[in-house]
């Protein structure tokens, strides 16, 4: 589980490069910066785009461990899908359950 509120996890292709800004594009026109629909600024323009993009993914991700490995498909890996645009430290918490 990440443990912010405007960023999030993804499992997602990690053979093309392509993918990665393809969603970043996609995020952008789905929840545009400065959209007048939004009160919250307080921590900049893209703070409440942020949040609502959070919203939009995932917190927490399931993924099975099989001997000791994570069972990801061939061309899975797993993303912080950073939705502000300065740095931020992430923290994540596992949590793992079974042998």
């Amino acid at each position: 589980m990440i443990q912010h509120t405007s960023a999030s996890l993804l499992i997602q292709e990690n053979a093309d490069p392509d993918v990665q800004s393809d969603l970043e594009k996609f995020f952008s026109r789905l929840v545009p910066e400065g959209d007048p629909l939004f009160d919250h600024t307080l921590e900049g323009l893209d703070d409440m785009p942020a949040h609502v993009r959070s919203a939009l993914t995932q917190t927490s991700l399931s993924i099975p461990v099989v001997n000791r490995e994570m069972a990801l498909g061939t061309w899975q890996g797993i993303y912080v899908f950073e939705h502000r645009r300065a740095s931020q430290n992430r923290d994540i918490a596992l949590h793992l359950i079974g042998e």
